[in-house]
């Protein structure tokens, strides 16, 4: 009897990168392939790996072949792990790989969620007895990220050199990441958008921000609204975090942000991220928020969550939006479990983690 032919194979780009990025990407695809074969034939996930990253830099002076995104362009999703890498200066690898792939393919849409994983103890004690669970959106096209300056007069001598960062920010911009930000918090339990500027010393991007935000706001009295400042935000984000939904922010507050939000549910290592064009002119990319981690590369210690946690982001960008509600569940009974990794104060392996979900899906 032939098998029952699959009715989705879904191309997948896998770009591990560097150090622990090799580990948790393959975590990640243990995971989906392992839902994969338990779909009946539903869906499949068909693999293509390119080897980019800072080792590829040091062979070839690039960190991704010159037509890299041209072949990325024809698949699905991007599956992508971690850049950096000491021997390679953080500007090169991330401008030449991750930040190259995300502004070409306007991957605008920078999705974040802080959540509390039952058995992982949060510096919070509000977590302890209070739910909490939060959505960071950040502005991924422009803002304080787009490369925009210069440095010059260097001739002048040493001391001299002048340096410009010019921050970009455009009403179109804005206003497509706001609108984003308003259509989540409507699919949510509380409705509620919390801006974050610091428009009170940035005077003219960040206060087009504010003026987009409130005319925005006028077509969704529905959902709830504050206007925070960045400073205020970080302060809200420890002490009052009950009273979060969804955060929109520039590129760089929302970045510093999230991986406060990560920290304060339990480690870094648990963060999910996707970028998305949710045009779907391109394709989207899914990554964990950490780093490289060069100091535990190869040791089998990585936490996998985060990584696992992208997948299951990656799943409702496919519409598989169940398959990524039993990802979620597995990872929370594998935390209350205690199968835990040492960032979180745990004992197990990266493969003991990846096991112990796979056996829950």
């Amino acid at each position: 009897m032939s098998a029952q032919p699959t009715t989705s194979t879904f191309k997948i780009a896998a770009v591990p990168a560097d150090g622990v990025g090799t580990e948790v990407v393959a975590a990640g695809r243990a995971v989906l392939d392992a839902l994969a074969a338990g779909s009946g034939g539903a869906f499949a996930f068909d693999w293509t790996e390119f080897p980019w990253g800072c080792g590829y830099y040091e062979r070839t002076g690039r960190m991704m072949d010159e037509d890299g995104l041209e072949r990325l362009r024809e698949f699905d999703a991007i599956y992508f792990g971690a850049v950096g890498w000491p021997s390679v200066p953080d500007h090169t690898s991330l401008w030449g790989l991750r930040l190259k792939i995300c502004q070409n393919f306007d991957q605008w849409a920078n999705i974040r969620p802080v959540h509390f994983h039952p058995g992982i103890t949060s510096p919070l004690r509000k977590a302890d007895h209070i739910p909490l669970d939060w959505v960071v959106v950040r502005e991924n096209s422009e803002g304080e990220y787009a490369g925009l300056g210069g440095r010059n007069l260097s001739g002048r001598g040493p001391g001299n050199e002048v340096a410009l960062q010019t921050a970009l920010f455009t009403e179109r911009g804005c206003e497509r990441i706001i609108r984003f930000a308003f259509d989540l918090a409507r699919t949510r339990t509380r409705k509620k958008v919390s801006s974050v500027t610091k428009s009170n010393a940035q005077q003219y991007g960040m206060v087009l921000w504010d003026e987009t935000f409130a005319r925005v706001a006028a077509d969704y009295p529905d959902v709830e609204t504050e206007s925070v400042l960045v400073d205020a935000m970080s302060a809200k984000f420890v002490l009052k975090p009950e009273d979060l939904s969804v955060v929109v922010a520039s590129n760089l507050n929302a970045d510093i942000l999230s991986d406060l939000g990560s920290a304060l549910a339990g480690s870094l290592g648990l963060a999910a991220s996707a970028n998305l064009n949710p045009e779907r002119r391109f394709p989207s990319m899914f990554e964990p928020v950490h780093g490289s981690a060069p100091d535990i590369a190869g040791q089998g210690l990585a936490n996998p969550i985060g990584a696992i946690g992208s997948a299951a982001l990656m799943l409702d960008h496919f519409g598989l939006v169940d398959e990524a509600a039993r990802v979620h569940k597995a990872i929370e009974a594998t935390t209350a479990a205690g199968v835990l990794t040492p960032d979180v104060g745990g004992t197990a392996t990266t493969d003991e983690v990846v096991a112990s979900i796979i056996d829950h899906l």
